[in-house]
């Protein structure tokens, strides 16, 4: 990439231009530009001029700075072999602005490729939680939807089990209907659960052969089994996999945990603003609290800008977070004056 500045005026604006070589320009902006729209979304006061492989930056000058080193950061990732999407976009301005280190080198390294597609961290969330995965025996992916939290733990232990780390690889889920409403659907036990084992399934066939994954299953090697089957077993050098944690009751999480044997590693993913327990607490909420600060076991929360599906996915999840604050305030409030009635009655 060839660049040339115009030197900044008093007015405080400035102008670059940037020669691009070396780069497919769609590849870059996008179909119908739709990158370029996301960097102008992401630095309001530059104008962005492209002509050819020649990206012309001007208005304020910091501004204009900052959208030069993502421009460039983002041709590194392009040609790194990275398909960007307006997600790479959005996450590679924020850790630049953070200053968290070069987003190329961040962003680029995928955990495997399976069937000529690249899985890989997205947001500086997302690699700070795969990067803990490495370190640590236990780990908790804690976040709401769309951050990847169970994409991106089934991932590693593809990885895992294809680098012979572990032998086995099992995903669980509670399936918490298995109570009266589940009694009502047709077919076995078996039938009736795999509903809720569905999207493991899906994902393995994502990330695996799916001629290979049936041969995996059967022999073994993967399990997918509902949370209750857990009960009485010890689990060694296996890659462990428990989804959708915040359906588990504080009961069943010691249950589970405590299933760990030599040679394992355990990844606990959930979103604790979705329980769907019928009552009681939530065995993910009150984990956070038991085992905060024990070595070899980390907590990863994503937020927000983790989301990587549709960019009103972020949006909903940061209106609803919103609401629940203020109505948590409300109830605090309404509280605290039926103290001080009930006090003034006295």
């Amino acid at each position: 990439m060839v660049s040339s500045d115009s030197p900044t005026v008093d007015d405080g604006t400035d102008r670059v231009e940037l020669e691009v070589d070396g780069v497919a320009m769609v590849r870059l902006l996008g179909p119908q530009d739709r990158l370029l729209t996301t960097i102008e979304r992401q630095y309001p006061d530059v104008d962005v001029l492209v002509r050819g492989n020649r990206i012309t930056l001007s208005g304020d000058a910091g501004q204009v700075h900052a959208a030069r080193e993502l421009v460039e950061e983002l041709v590194l990732l392009v040609r790194s072999g990275v398909e960007l999407e307006p997600v790479e976009v959005s996450s590679s301005a924020r850790i630049l602005d953070s200053k968290s280190g070069s987003p190329a080198e961040l962003l680029s390294q995928a955990i495997l490729t399976a069937r000529g597609k690249s899985i890989r961290p997205k947001t500086l969330g997302q690699k700070d939680y795969v990067d803990a995965i490495d370190r640590n025996t236990i780990v908790f992916g804690i976040g709401p939807a769309g951050t990847g939290k169970t994409y991106l733990a089934m991932a590693k232990a593809v990885q895992a089990l294809q680098r012979k780390e572990v032998d086995r690889i099992i995903l669980s889920r509670p399936a918490i209907e298995a109570g009266e409403r589940l009694g009502f659907l047709p077919g076995t036990l078996t039938d009736k659960i795999d509903p809720y084992l569905r999207p493991l399934y899906d994902a393995l066939n994502e990330m695996m052969d799916p001629e290979l994954v049936p041969k995996l299953l059967a022999s073994g090697t993967v399990e997918v089994a509902p949370l209750a089957y857990m009960r009485g077993r010890t689990l060694n050098n296996s890659f462990i996999v428990l989804d959708e944690a915040q359906n588990t009751t504080p009961e069943q999480m010691k249950m589970f945990l405590t299933r760990l044997g030599f040679g394992s590693k355990i990844v606990v993913t959930g979103d604790i603003t979705q329980v769907d327990l019928p009552t009681g607490a939530s065995g993910l909420q009150l984990v956070t609290k038991v085992l905060d600060g024990i070595d070899d076991i980390h907590f990863a929360r994503l937020t927000s800008a983790d989301v990587v599906r549709h960019s009103l996915v972020g949006q909903i999840v940061d209106a609803y977070t919103k609401y629940d604050a203020l109505k948590q305030a409300e109830r605090f409030e309404q509280r605290t004056e039926r103290k001080f009635k009930r006090g003034e009655r006295r």
